[in-house]
């Protein structure tokens, strides 16, 4: 079995760091609460949105570019 696809960690990292943002996560669920009912589709989350997976992203890069090294 030395041909095995190799797994990336990134999903792992991803769902281990999560927890850590769940203040932003919160503020994104808020968010699309507050616009679920808007029917011009002029209101977006998309800054609650990309503050989340900022927040993950910030959490998973020292531990995936560590296990790249």
């Amino acid at each position: 079995m030395a041909d095995a696809e190799p797994v990336d960690p990134k999903n792992y990292l991803e769902e281990r760091c999560k927890p850590q943002c769940v203040k932003s996560l919160y503020d994104y669920e808020r968010c699309m609460k507050r616009i679920e009912n808007d029917g011009s589709g002029q209101k977006h989350c998309t800054g609650q949105y990309f503050d989340y997976w900022s927040c993950v992203d910030k959490c998973v890069a020292p531990k995936l570019f560590d296990k790249l090294k």
